[in-house]
């Protein structure tokens, strides 16, 4: 009793298993998760996904596993269920099929026969033996297999045509099997069960790659990984870095890689048209270092490990740099020297600054129009984008283009500042004068600070306006100028109007900031001409319109230094550049078992749609009148209409085949 049971139980669940219901729902969920993790990009920082979805929606699909759908445990068991239910219908199914590919079924009766749907008879003059000989020979002429058996009364022929096509069901099947194998192999079990077991553990902290834990590093015996790996040019590297959630792992290379020389080329519009590397692979088992050009859909397969051209990014270019004091501008400019990936730091008036520099990039490529020279993109030249923080932790995010820019017939020192990366830059024009520098304009800003060169032309001015009737006194009047113009020159236009916002009368405050304006312009237009003349500029004849466009210039800069934030600006002069080669590389011993299954999916879908198993009968019996009646019959397993077709046109030949029928 109990014995049946246990076989009953077992029965059942190989049944459940092998059920088509089953393989469905397991295909549809593991065709979601695909689509999840095609949609939602994976593998990404955490960061990215709070930012993209907001707290709540991203720690349910945290919980989910939904940044790495491919290697979480569901997806991993889905897989597992699929291979035991394909596999277990596959051994079901593949000895009934084996044996209905071989076996003629000659045993079948009239009534049968009767019974399908494409079925004829006819009869014929000839003796049974005859016309069963002829008839086998026309069905081996159109393609068929044939097989007879002969008993007193009747002579049966079986033909069958199209038997490999059963053969596509196993195919498919079993090459469904394959490609689980091969997923799960590439999913890496054993380092699931590794980190279950608290084996491993990923690294969240940017640290050097000395000082990563031995928790976080997998040997070069791991069968199957994908990792990335930056290697600036004239460097090496054993090692890739794997993404795993908020973290990463440091995997370990048998062989080392290095890194010769990166070249890439652009289309016009500054797009990369192509890029490549020039690999050298240092490796014990190697007499000498093995050379090797990649490329993008070009990789080096060495030893199993494939090396993918994936990406490319500044590698520590050297630069050199200008630091115009804007709270001293009197100094002259500090000379720093840094690469990319460094941190600079610097004491201001302002408090301790650290310079991240950031990236280096050698074009910076945007749309233009210029009618005249059908020019579509203009190239801006190299850029610097580099943090500035201060003591407090606070960060804004800066630009700094090396080459000048010419506009409206001045030429600029070009820099924009954001505070965050959601933020378009916001761009300070600082003018250049004929040496290329921003000496000029630094000087003239440091008079303007000058609290008694300052005075002493605020002074003047006051003293030209003596003799109107006003309450104020020219100290006063003169104090009060000058503190005015110091405030644009320190802060900004916007300091001004919301002095001019405070001390106005309610309505007047745009005539209010309409003379603040004027009186500041006076008062720096007469700094400036004492800068020309100290220069030894010939003003006999006035200010020309270039050094009046260097004046306005002038003045628009300095209306944005305040909100600039910066307490210098850094001049990029001179540049070293470095460039560093992304390399995808990966181990996946899955692979080929999975291009394995791909072929025998294509081949059995091949088969199953256009070598249909096809079957015929031809039951000839002699009749008591000395005929012969014949019985046609036959069935395809697809492709019911193109059977049909097939059938009449052997039942036609097979009837006008050696001589005139007899009368049925």
């Amino acid at each position: 009793m109990n014995g049946k049971n246990r076989r009953g139980t077992g029965a059942t669940l190989l049944e459940f298993l092998g059920s088509m219901n089953l393989a469905i729902t397991l295909l549809v969920a593991i065709s979601i998760a695909a689509i999840i993790g095609t949609v939602l990009q994976q593998n990404q920082p955490y960061n990215d996904y709070v930012i993209k979805f907001g707290p709540f929606w991203f720690e349910v699909f945290k919980s989910l596993g939904l940044y790495d759908v491919y290697s979480t445990p569901w997806f991993l068991l889905l897989l597992g269920f699929l291979l035991i239910s394909t596999a277990v219908c596959v051994v079901r199914q593949s000895p009934g099929i084996l044996r209905d590919m071989r076996q003629f079924r000659l045993d079948v009766q009239d009534k049968s026969l009767r019974g399908f749907r494409n079925h004829a008879e006819w009869a014929d003059g000839e003796p049974p033996e005859a016309v069963a000989q002829r008839m086998s020979a026309s069905l081996s002429t159109a393609g068929y297999r044939v097989r007879r058996k002969a008993d007193e009364e009747t002579i049966t022929l079986g033909a069958m045509k199209g038997a490999t096509g059963r053969l596509g069901y196993l195919l498919s099947h079993t090459a469904i099997v394959v490609i689980c194998v091969g997923a799960l192999l590439d999913g890496n079990l054993p380092l699931k069960f590794a980190e279950y077991l608290g084996r491993i553990a990923p690294e969240t902290r940017d640290l050097p790659v000395s000082e990563i834990p031995e928790k976080s590093v997998l040997s070069a015996d791991n069968n199957s990984f994908r990792g990335s790996v930056t290697i600036p040019e004239g460097s090496s590297a054993d090692f890739v870095f794997l993404g795993l959630r908020n973290g990463y792992l440091l995997q370990q290379l048998p062989f080392q890689i290095a890194l010769e020389d990166f070249r890439i080329e652009h289309y016009s519009s500054g797009q990369p048209k192509s890029f490549e590397s020039d690999l050298l692979i240092f490796d014990d088992d190697l007499a000498e270092p093995l050379r090797q050009t990649i490329a993008v859909n070009h990789p080096l397969i060495y030893k199993g490990y494939a090396i993918y051209q994936s990406s490319f990014s500044d590698g520590g270019s050297r630069l050199t740099m200008k630091a115009w004091p804007f709270d001293l501008p009197g100094q002259e400019p500090l000379v720093l020297e840094g690469r990319i990936g460094e941190q600079l730091k610097l004491n201001t008036p302002r408090g301790p600054r650290t310079i991240e520099l950031s990236d280096y990039k050698p074009l910076n490529v945007f749309p233009v129009d210029e009618k005249e020279t059908g020019k579509r993109f203009h190239n801006y030249g190299p850029s610097v984008v580099f943090k500035l923080r201060d003591g407090g932790g606070q960060a804004r995010e800066y630009v700094n283009y090396m080459a000048p820019l010419p506009m409206d017939g001045q030429l600029f020192f070009l820099t924009g500042m954001r505070e965050s990366q959601a933020e378009d830059y916001r761009f300070l024009h600082i003018p250049l004068d004929s040496e290329g520098t921003i000496d000029r304009f630094m000087r003239f800003r440091a008079r303007a600070l000058d609290g008694e060169r300052l005075a002493a032309v605020v002074a003047e001015q006051v003293g030209e306006m003596a003799g109107t009737d006003s309450p104020i006194t020219p100290e006063q009047l003169s104090a009060s100028i000058t503190s005015l113009v110091r405030v644009f020159a320190e802060e900004g236009i916007d300091a001004v109007v919301a002095q001019a916002e405070q001390t106005s009368p309610n309505g007047e405050t745009e005539a209010a900031l309409e003379a603040y304006i004027k009186v500041i312009q006076n008062a720096l237009a007469a700094l400036y001409v004492d800068l020309l003349a100290e220069e030894g500029v010939d003003l006999e004849q006035g200010v020309d319109p270039a050094q009046q466009r260097f004046f306005e210039a002038s003045m628009n800069a300095l209306s944005l230094i305040g909100p600039y934030g910066s307490p210098f600006a850094l001049q990029l002069t001179n540049v070293q550049q470095i460039e560093a080669s992304g390399l995808q590389i990966t181990k996946s011993p899955g692979k080929d078992i999975v291009y394995l299954g791909c072929v025998m999916l294509m081949v059995g879908v091949f088969f199953m749609f256009y070598l249909h198993h096809r079957r015929l009968w031809v039951r000839v019996t002699a009749t008591s009148e000395g005929a012969t009646k014949i019985l046609f019959a036959g069935a395809g397993h697809r492709d019911g209409t193109g059977f049909t077709e097939e059938f009449e046109a052997l039942s036609a030949r097979l009837r006008h085949t050696g001589g005139a029928p007899a009368a049925e």
